[in-house]
């Protein structure tokens, strides 16, 4: 998938999963949606011209570059007798549910013992990243949410009690990310290490009829304004607002 689609189905599926972690109003939900939106961007580090190595510049390119060499290796250690022979780089380590598990417990673990401050670079890396494909629009609707916050004296509150889910979204994102590319033509092995079919990297992916090229008329005409739209509709208050307007114009049943 294309990153900006990554992006959308990690912000839809923040608002969804917002009210299982306890977050129910807007300025609590944003802040998760926003950071799942963004970490859906981070398995592509393993891509060289990806959003996300180009992010940073030299530092993300850095990154790119050791989390390729990791993949390299990892795969040549791991591939079973009937994995493809290939380099095992783009769409391998960082495109499995195991990664996405390491990075959220990662994130836990750092926010956990740099506190507010550190729960509020984890936010805001995947803020500024998921804004780099979205647009600015996410910056604004962010900082809004923020000021409220602040306005109400609790922005250090909500930053500390945030650690408890910035690593549930960091890794949601990055598994959407795995969910995203599975289900185009070329699959995605996020069920590494368990062994299908003779394959360690096991690229699992939907019936033919039903995947998509990166890039398609399928993705750009169909799913990107399908995730726009839920993803509109799934803010808090929206849908409800949404059904009481339309009852307004459709008379009740007799």
């Amino acid at each position: 998938m294309m990153g900006h689609s990554h992006a959308l189905t990690g912000w839809c599926a923040g608002l969804v999963v917002a009210p299982l972690v306890g977050l129910h109003t807007l300025p609590e939900v944003l802040p998760f949606a926003t950071a799942a939106a963004g970490y859906a961007l981070l398995p592509d580090l393993d891509h060289p011209r990806a959003t996300a190595s180009r992010f940073l510049g030299p530092l993300t390119g850095l990154l790119s570059r050791l989390l390729r060499l990791c993949s390299r290796g990892l795969y040549a250690l791991t591939k079973g007798p009937r994995d493809e022979d290939c380099t095992g780089t783009h769409r391998h380590l960082t495109h499995t549910v195991a990664f996405a598990v390491l990075l959220g417990w990662a994130a836990t673990a750092i926010s956990e013992l740099g506190g507010a401050w550190a729960v509020g670079g984890i936010v805001a890396f995947g803020l500024l990243l998921a804004a780099d494909v979205l647009g600015d629009w996410l910056l604004v609707v962010s900082a809004t949410a923020a000021g409220f916050t602040a306005w109400l004296g609790g922005l250090d509150d909500a930053l500390t009690t945030s650690t408890g889910w910035v690593g549930v979204a960091v890794a949601l994102g990055c598994v959407m990310h795995c969910l995203g590319d599975a289900a185009t033509k070329s699959g995605c092995p996020f069920l590494w290490p368990i062994p299908i079919a003779g394959e360690t990297w096991y690229e699992l992916r939907p019936p033919r009829w039903l995947r998509f090229r990166t890039g398609g008329g399928v993705e750009k005409l169909l799913l990107v304004p399908v995730f726009t739209v839920a993803g509109v509709l799934l803010l808090p208050g929206v849908w409800a607002q949404l059904v009481a307007l339309l009852t307004r114009f459709v008379p009740p049943s007799s």
